[in-house]
């Protein structure tokens, strides 16, 4: 999604990471880290196994558990009384077998029927022309449905990447939660190594879940703005006692992603106090929004005048970020999910 208070620069192809860690002979882990100083501008450059080095005992770090589901779809439909092949993006979840998902170069009506398989079908139940998605409702549910899409389906390949990658490689190692249509991706450099040297240090984990939507909408001609992006979060009761109790001692609370950010930052009170909830948010947040819960960013590295950096800049002075994306861009780190990483501290 482009930015509203775009932050401009010029990123080389040869930084987009076309190729997951592992398959360039490095463990997910062992990527680069960047680490800016929100307090003095500074930077510093190490590897991400080495995050430990940046977060003290008592600290609280908060992953979005929301596990990738394969959300492209190829099926088939009767356009008149000729049968087509139709591919389908998933987009939202909005109920246990009703999803909005982008149809890729048709357009279909109210009660079309798309048949993915023998057993698996789904018919239109709301299109809108002004609107890139349009409702189906599947004839599966539940557990159901995510086993049929699951054994169909295909990640959302965006079009840096030159060659299809497995769903595993899309995953975060502690996702749980299925339900994210485009990768969580400021998680991905964890590994459970990493997670339990962090306990050992004393730095606590929590878990909450937002399911991203649908992004990357194929023509130029839809567009969605960060405040038309509503997604669905789950903050469960313990991790909002873990933020609590992390916030009366002293303790960092550590977002990873932006995802994390927003599903805290829609949840806090006027005194940055937090309560287990769930909902929907289209919060957007920006260099002048006050961060309630939110102390620190993992984050990986966003292309230009993408929304997430008007985010980053409510962390640090965008003319902080743009001098240290420059100097990223000198020292040829590797951008978006499969590349390397950001702490904001």
């Amino acid at each position: 999604m482009m930015s509203i208070h775009a932050m401009n620069f010029y990123l080389p192809d040869d930084l987009n990471a076309t190729t997951p860690p592992e398959r360039r002979g490095i463990r997910r882990d062992h990527v680069r880290l960047m680490v800016i100083n929100k307090e003095n501008g500074s930077t510093e450059h190490t590897h991400f196994h080495h995050l430990a080095d940046y977060l003290n005992k008592g600290d609280l770090i908060v992953l979005n558990a929301s596990r990738t589901v394969p959300a492209v779809l190829k099926g088939k439909w009767m356009d008149g009384k000729a049968e087509k092949e139709i591919e389908i993006r998933l987009a939202h979840r909005k109920s246990e077998n009703i999803w909005e998902a982008l149809i890729v170069g048709e357009t279909l009506r109210v009660g079309e029927k798309i048949y993915f398989s023998p057993v698996f079908q789904a018919i239109v139940t709301h299109a809108d022309p002004e609107f890139p998605f349009v409702s189906l409702q599947f004839n599966l549910c539940c557990s159901e449905l995510y086993n049929q899409i699951y054994s169909l389906g295909q990640p959302v390949r965006y079009e840096y990447i030159n060659q299809p990658w497995d769903l595993d490689y899309y995953q975060t190692v502690f996702a749980s939660s299925p339900g994210s249509v485009e990768m969580p991706s400021a998680g991905r450099a964890f590994s459970w190594e990493l997670l339990f040297q962090l306990q050992k240090k004393g730095v606590q984990i929590a878990y909450i879940q937002l399911h991203t939507g649908l992004s990357y909408l194929l023509d130029d001609k839809w567009h969605i703005g960060p405040r038309e992006n509503f997604e669905e979060y789950h903050i469960p009761e313990e991790t909002a006692i873990a933020i609590q109790k992390t916030k009366k001692a002293g303790g960092r609370i550590i977002a990873v992603g932006t995802t994390v950010v927003r599903t805290l930052e829609t949840a806090a009170m006027e005194d940055g106090d937090i309560k287990a909830c769930s909902g929907w948010t289209n919060l957007y947040i920006q260099q002048d929004t006050e961060l309630k819960v939110a102390d620190g960013l993992i984050t990986g590295l966003h292309e230009p005048e993408a929304s997430h950096l008007d985010l980053l800049s409510a962390f640090v002075d965008q003319p902080i970020l743009y001098r240290a994306y420059q100097e990223a861009i000198e020292k040829k780190y590797l951008w978006h999910e499969f590349g390397d990483m950001n702490l904001i501290i």
